[in-house]
Order: structure tokens, then sequence, then C-alpha cells
């Protein structure tokens, strides 16, 4: 693992990131994603990303989220992790895919349709195993919470 990662997971692990991070990481990534044609996210720097875009689960409008994802099979499914930077409520974007399962993402450049589902059980335990040996600081979020961190899985549709 590189230094630089570590040093983040440590940062990305603390109060004051929580505090800070929802207000100008999304923002940068939006522009950056924007600017390069949908190649470059610089979050992904660190964590793989995909700019999540569901329709919104009271208005129906699309709604457009840069977020951290862990790829499986060769990016072929993605995990999403409804941390919220560890503080309370679910973020936005997981309401929206439980209203409206049906989203698109943009993932290295490419436009993909997929369907999310909402992972539960043994399958969510499962897959928040893979989160915790993927990227650590998720295990401080979900400590500081009570709510249980949604999980999704995306699938190609």
């Amino acid at each position: 693992m590189a230094p630089g990662v570590k040093l983040m997971q440590k940062i990305s692990s603390t109060m004051l990131f929580a505090k800070l991070a929802p207000h100008f990481i999304p923002a940068l990534d939006k522009a950056v994603h924007k600017l390069s044609r949908g190649k470059v996210m610089l979050s992904a720097q660190m964590l793989p990303g995909v700019i999540l875009t569901a329709k919104g689960a009271r208005t129906g409008e699309p709604r457009t989220t840069p977020l951290a994802c862990m790829p499986e099979d060769g990016g072929r499914t993605w995990l999403l992790i409804g941390s919220n930077f560890g503080r309370p409520g679910h973020p936005a974007w997981t309401g929206n895919l439980l209203k409206n399962p049906d989203a698109d993402v943009s993932w290295k450049g490419r436009d993909i349709p997929v369907r999310a589902r909402l992972l539960e059980g043994e399958e969510r335990a499962a897959a928040w195993r893979a989160v915790l040996g993927f990227w650590p600081p998720y295990a401080t979020y979900q400590a500081r919470i009570e709510r249980e961190i949604r999980l999704f899985r995306l699938e190609r549709r």
C-alpha cells in the first residue's frame, strides 16, 4: 500500500474530515469530471469512483452524485457505500436508489446503465467485510453512528 493511502485513511477517519469533506469533495469531483469529459475524478486518485445519476425520490428529476465505490468483477459491478462520511442520516442518493433503482454511472469515461440493489442479510455481511478490507475507515464511520450504513450493488442493465 502506498504511504499516501495510509495517511488518507487516517485523515478520512477524523471528525474534522467528516464535517468538511461533504462541502468540497463532491463539488470538486463534479467540476474535474466535467472538465475532463468524464475521464477523471480527483477523489478517485485514492479510491475508485463513479458519478451516479439517479432520479430523485421526490422530484423524479435526475440527481448527479460523485461517489467512492468498490468495483467488483473487473468493473462489471460496483458496491456503493452510503457512509455519508460517518454523519447521522442516510445520504440522499440512497433514498433515490431505493425508490428508483434504475440509474446510470459514469465509470472511466463511459456512461453505463445500471440497476441498484440494497444488500441485506448475509449478502450484506459478506460485502461489508470486503468493503472494510478495501477501505478500513468505513469501520470508523459505522462506529460513530447508530444507523446501519446502506450498501448497494450496481449491476449493468
